[in-house]
């Protein structure tokens, strides 16, 4: 069976008569005629009770009529969904991220965001979690990639996956004697941290309050490879995600489990407002992609 004899069954059907439905379909009558009646031959079945008055379908045809239907149908979306993909995606992307999130590679998602979409606009921006949630709720920025689930509100966050947070410490530190250290240990070393902006920060921040700690923040950066130069030379234990303690600059620093109970995790999600750009559902998109823009569990 072709598409073009379903379309042909499915005019006559609904015109009830040969000639109005070829005019419908652009074709001669004798031509629907002959593509129907070679349907029937191949069917072995009249589909179609024929009189000088009306043509009326047999019980054969309404048998065949509304999987004809949904032929027709399935052709039809499937137009529409190569028209769709041949037509090039143009506009804008506003895109923040937090840096080093660990879950995710954003480097290697814009690159493809870019091979694929080369007429999107894509500008970038990197800060802290809790000034993307804003840029996001304001309408500065279409998506962001942060490290924190408070004070979202409104905003769809779509989850790409969380790391524990560990301690590092200077090798030559009392703490590096043991594998695991107590937050309370912690409490009386000073610290490298970030700055309040970055989410690692509030989330140590949390965990200490929580536990009603305080700590001595000595150093405040605002990048990752100065923090672990700055344990490295002794100014300080800094807790980071476990992916950062991972770096090839973190080589030689004593890394630390924290004790288990209640102890804050790395949670890494995309968020953009309630109704997102498509350029923004784009880039989401390709989140599924194998290997392209998450990184795999350590």
């Amino acid at each position: 069976m072709e598409l073009r004899q379903m379309e042909y069954l499915v005019a006559v059907a609904e015109e009830g008569h040969f000639t109005r439905a070829a005019a419908l379909c652009g074709v001669t009558q004798s031509g629907l005629s002959a593509a129907i009646r070679n349907l029937e031959k191949e069917l072995g079945a009249s589909l179609f009770s024929r009189t000088t008055r009306q043509v009326a379908l047999t019980d054969a045809g309404r048998a065949l009529l509304p999987f004809a239907r949904r032929m027709l149908a399935q052709a039809s979306a499937g137009r529409d969904a190569v028209a769709r993909a041949s037509q090039q995606l143009s506009g804008r992307l506003r895109l923040g991220s937090e840096q080093c999130l660990g879950v995710i590679d954003v480097g290697p998602l814009l690159e493809r965001f870019r091979l694929r979409y080369p007429l999107v606009d894509v500008q970038f921006t990197q800060a802290g979690s809790a000034e993307l949630a804003t840029q996001v709720r304001a309408g500065d920025l279409d998506v962001a990639f942060l490290a924190t689930t408070e004070h979202l509100g409104s905003l769809r966050r779509l989850e790409l996956g969380r790391r524990p947070v560990v301690a590092l410490a200077h090798p030559t530190d009392d703490l590096a004697r043991s594998p695991q250290v107590s937050w309370e240990d912690l409490a009386a070393r000073d610290f490298v941290d970030f700055r309040e902006p970055w989410a690692i920060r509030r989330l140590v921040d949390d965990a200490f309050a929580d536990r009603h700690l305080e700590r001595r923040v000595r150093m405040s950066v605002d990048d990752v490879h100065t923090l672990l130069d700055f344990v490295q030379r002794g100014l300080g234990v800094a807790v980071v995600p476990q992916h950062v303690a991972a770096k090839p600059q973190a080589a030689g620093l004593a890394i630390l489990e924290l004790p288990a109970g209640g102890a804050p995790e790395w949670v890494v999600s995309a968020v953009s407002g309630a109704s997102a750009a498509p350029t923004a559902v784009r880039l989401l998109e390709l989140l599924g992609e194998a290997n392209l823009a998450v990184a795999q569990p350590a």
